[in-house]
């Protein structure tokens, strides 16, 4: 519950802010955030593959991952 007189932040202020951040840290912070990123991207696809379908082996899970991976588009 927001407090009496707090303004709502509105989408495109939480992206300035976002902006801030990002632009004040250093190329290296900038690196290892994205290899965060691309690791938690890694895992949740992994996780969602499994749910998906919990009769895929190890293997056939790391390969589907590595596939999509490998041949995504931005």
């Amino acid at each position: 519950m927001r407090a009496k007189g707090e303004k709502v932040q509105s989408p495109s202020s939480m992206k300035t802010e976002a902006q801030r951040v990002v632009q004040a840290m250093s190329p290296a912070q900038k690196l290892r955030a994205a290899e965060r990123l691309y690791h938690s991207a890694r895992q949740l696809k992994t996780a969602a593959l499994r749910a998906q379908h919990p009769e895929w082996s190890d293997e056939a899970i790391r390969q589907t991952v590595r596939e999509i991976f490998l041949y995504a588009r931005s």
